[in-house]
């Protein structure tokens, strides 16, 4: 299952008169209607080998929501319809997590591992999020040194860790917001982009929607489901962030996600004694903090010690990649370079990500403050903590292009599957917890004795899988919460 990875860049509306009640305290926006949207034209995909059978549009869609026949953006769209029109019951709205992350191709990656069931209900959607790929795209003007720096701010030690970090999060935000389209910083928003997808249900003539989505793709599906209860049909929250999204808090528990599904790679590493990283659990682990130790004093190339626990955790997001996290801590513990080379498209998924990041919610803005996070989590979540707690471009974001948050409530259609992993590095189960405690009886959670970022289609969990399958094919939750035992 596509993730954006984390140590690179951490990833609708027809037009109602009103929109969903707004959280309590916020005023309400309260957009003008506006005539609906083209019917939708699938053509060929774009690129030079399209994959068989998908599908491609591009959607206009408003910039602003408040002013819906003001300026207009690209939305680009994928479609992998049904083979069985006579089975097929609407669309799946799909994203692969992010944000920053891009979903034009997921639905054929998506289609290897759902049951053919399910590929006969639905039409699966693709898109690339508003500031994304082929969407109308946005920029930091990000330098190649600035995105080998990963995305995680430095393992900070002394409170002078964190001034210095402070001076470069400054200069990141000040790119961002003077770049060619700094104009669409207020917008790039998981909202806004809720408010797409319900643009593009529009389009499609669709009375109702579902949805998968992972790791932050479970906030926007939230999301969706908070502003448009009334069109939301089915909805599967994968590795679930907590119900106030990609906030400063939820970036500080990638460190605990990190405790929790460390232990598992320990265990891994400790029966291979061929890898040289110890022999017990305990060995692994002393392992692990020498050798972030002594990247922090002395990179090996572009791996620093930040670098290398961000590498670190996103390589802990699948059990097939623990051999080749092995590999990487044996290359660096030999004092050999580590390939770690930024893509031609990361500059546009850091820069966008760091949109959504910092325009949905407000970040703390003072030193202070981070100093004393770091302080905290440096000894709590010792293997990351320092990292995640630090200061980052959102503590110095323009404050005029911050939206109020949507509050997730429980006041909605009892419509929502959450799906979780015990030991899940990106979106812990504490996140997931909270969320599902937010959303009450409108949600029901199964949580599988696994570890890693993802369940549904491509963990190993069957008690999981098949019940969410059941959910997508017939609309029918666990009658409770569900734990499914480890397999």
């Amino acid at each position: 299952m596509r993730r954006t990875p984390l140590a690179l860049a951490l990833a609708a509306t027809a037009v109602a008169v009103t929109w969903a009640a707004p959280a309590s305290g916020t005023t309400p926006n309260r957009p003008a209607a506006a005539p609906s949207p083209a019917p939708v034209k699938w053509g060929t995909c774009p690129g030079a080998n399209p994959p068989k059978d998908l599908q491609c549009t591009t959607l206009k869609v408003p910039l602003d929501y408040r002013d819906p026949a003001g300026r207009q953006i690209d939305i680009a769209l994928s479609r992998l319809p049904s083979q069985k029109p006579s089975q097929r019951r609407g669309v799946l709205v799909t994203n692969p997590g992010g944000p920053g992350g891009g979903g034009l191709g997921y639905p054929v990656g998506l289609a290897t591992g759902l049951p053919q069931q399910v590929k006969d209900a639905y039409d699966i959607i693709g898109m690339d999020p508003r500031g994304v790929g082929r969407s109308t795209p946005v920029t930091c003007d990000l330098t190649t040194a600035q995105l080998k720096r990963g995305a995680f701010p430095t393992y900070a030690r002394t409170p002078a860790d964190v001034a210095r970090e402070a001076g470069h999060a400054r200069t990141i935000a000040q790119q961002c917001a003077t770049s060619d389209t700094a104009w669409m910083l207020p917008h790039t928003t998981t909202a806004n982009t809720a408010r797409d997808m319900n643009h593009l249900r529009t389009a499609l003539g669709e009375p109702k929607l579902s949805y998968l989505g992972a790791s932050y793709g479970s906030y926007l599906g939230a999301t969706y489901a908070q502003l448009f209860p009334r069109h939301s049909d089915r909805i599967v929250l994968d590795s679930a962030l907590g119900p106030d999204g990609y906030d400063v808090n939820a970036l500080r528990q990638l460190a605990r996600g990190m405790e929790d599904r460390f232990p598992d790679f320990a265990a891994h590493a400790s029966q291979h004694p061929e890898y040289g990283l110890g022999t017990t659990p305990a060995q692994v682990e002393a392992t692990y903090h020498r050798l972030a130790r002594r990247l922090d004093a002395q990179p090996v190339g572009d791996i620093t010690g930040t670098l290398f626990r961000g590498l670190t955790l996103e390589l802990l997001y699948s059990d097939t990649q623990l051999p080749a996290l092995a590999k990487m801590w044996q290359t660096l513990k030999a004092g050999q370079p580590y390939p770690f080379e930024p893509g031609p498209a990361q500059e546009n998924s850091a820069a966008s990500r760091l949109h959504v990041l910092c325009a949905d919610s407000r970040w703390p803005r003072h030193q202070l403050t981070y100093q004393l996070n770091v302080l905290i989590d440096r000894a709590r979540y010792p293997k990351l903590g320092a990292s995640t707690a630090n200061i980052s471009p959102c503590a110095s974001w323009p404050t005029r292009h911050h939206q109020s948050p949507v509050n997730i409530t429980d006041r909605g259609p009892s419509n929502i599957l959450i799906v979780q992993n015990e030991r899940d590095p990106g979106t812990p189960l504490a996140g997931a917890l909270k969320l599902r405690t937010a959303l009450g009886q409108r949600a029901r959670m199964i949580t599988a004795d696994q570890g890693g970022h993802g369940v549904y289609p491509f963990g190993t969990n069957t008690c999981a899988n098949n019940a969410t399958t059941r959910f997508l094919t017939t609309g029918e939750r666990p009658a409770r919460d569900l734990n499914c035992a480890a397999e």
